[in-house]
């Protein structure tokens, strides 16, 4: 495991910040089982999680004018540091960002023991929840939350909070599922009204990103 304090890295026309390395899943895929980075970027394992003054400072180095999006995504779960999301999310609106993506595992509010997803208003413009199963059992089995069954029905809340306070929320999952499972996360998020992304899976993601 490489160390570094990789804070903030493009990926095409994207900005991606890596503020955590704290997560409370254990998806079976995570590509950061595969590798230290992600899409040519240094290694995304940071020394200590970096501190707003850090974040600048990283922020600081870059024509944030020249990305379609500041994604919140790196090696952990960006709302394990909520405070900080949103107090770099303020920053960025400051600075002109116009689109604010949080790719997550939708279990902030496991996380902080509270609603979470007001805290997002004015400050996020798309919410990106990972989905990875249409079934519960099959969540439980590939994400592995520390939360138990408790996970699944909280993150598919959390994303339905979202849909209240932030412009644009989706499901995610990967394309590597079996089509049964497929089509039952297809099914959930029609029930839940709301769009689902099936993302290629690539476990050569030191190449690309989408």
């Amino acid at each position: 495991m490489q160390k570094a304090m990789t804070i903030a890295y493009a990926v095409g026309k994207n900005l991606y910040l890596n503020i955590t390395n704290r997560c409370p899943c254990a998806c079976t895929f995570c590509i950061r089982t595969m590798c230290d980075g992600a899409y040519g970027s240094d290694p995304l394992w940071l020394d200590h999680e970096p501190s707003m003054e850090e974040i600048q400072t990283a922020l600081d180095k870059e024509d944030l004018s020249h990305y379609q999006e500041v994604v919140f995504c790196g090696f952990g779960e960006p709302t394990e540091r909520l405070e900080t999301l949103c107090e770099t999310a303020k920053l960025l609106k400051a600075r002109g960002v116009k689109t604010i993506r949080i790719n997550t595992n939708g279990l902030s509010d496991l996380i902080h023991g509270r609603k979470t997803a007001a805290d997002l208003k004015g400050l996020v413009d798309i919410v990106s929840v990972s989905l990875n199963a249409g079934t519960e059992a099959e969540y439980l089995k590939v994400t592995r939350p520390k939360y138990g069954a408790a996970a699944y029905s909280a993150m598919q809340q959390f994303a339905l909070d979202c849909k209240q306070y932030v412009p644009q929320v989706m499901f995610s999952v990967v394309d590597i599922l079996p089509k049964p499972e497929l089509e039952a996360a297809q099914q959930l998020a029609d029930r839940l009204g709301i769009h689902l992304r099936i993302r290629q899976f690539d476990d050569a993601a030191t190449r690309r990103n989408d």
